[in-house]
């Protein structure tokens, strides 16, 4: 498994313990990495989604509102939520990081972490969405 795959792993873990316990961001990551060390590389970018999606956050939900058509963010799975997040995140700020493997990589995630129906699910939603901000 490649860092930036750590990364985004680590990235959702830490952002679904903020969205069930509302912990600060600065201190879920301080636990987190305390209890799970890595590499500099992928605390580093783990660090940057996390950072992103807080600071972006009602942007991101917002365009995640307008695509996931019948479907509220308060009604979706806690993990498909954050990758969602983490993903739209990648496509409106990280340019260095082409389209197709973010999509990829939520989708990858969501296959391992979500349910059956969840990599159908997150590609469906990311899909409209790469298609509005190209």
């Amino acid at each position: 498994m490649g860092n930036r795959r750590k990364s985004r792993e680590a990235a959702l873990q830490i952002l679904y313990k903020i969205d069930l316990s509302k912990l600060e961001p600065k201190e879920a990551m301080k636990v987190y990495w305390r209890h799970y060390p890595s590499t500099e590389d992928v605390e580093d970018f783990a660090n940057q989604i996390v950072d992103g999606v807080v600071r972006n956050r009602l942007e991101v939900d917002k365009l995640l509102e307008d695509h996931s058509t019948h479907w509220k963010l308060s009604r979706m799975a806690c993990v498909d939520r954050n990758i969602l997040r983490m993903a739209v995140y990648e496509l409106m700020y990280c340019h260095d990081i082409p389209h197709s493997v973010t999509l990829n990589e939520a989708i990858e995630i969501a296959k391992k972490y979500g349910t059956e129906e969840s990599g159908a699910f997150i590609n469906g939603v990311l899909d409209n969405i790469a298609k509005a901000i190209v």
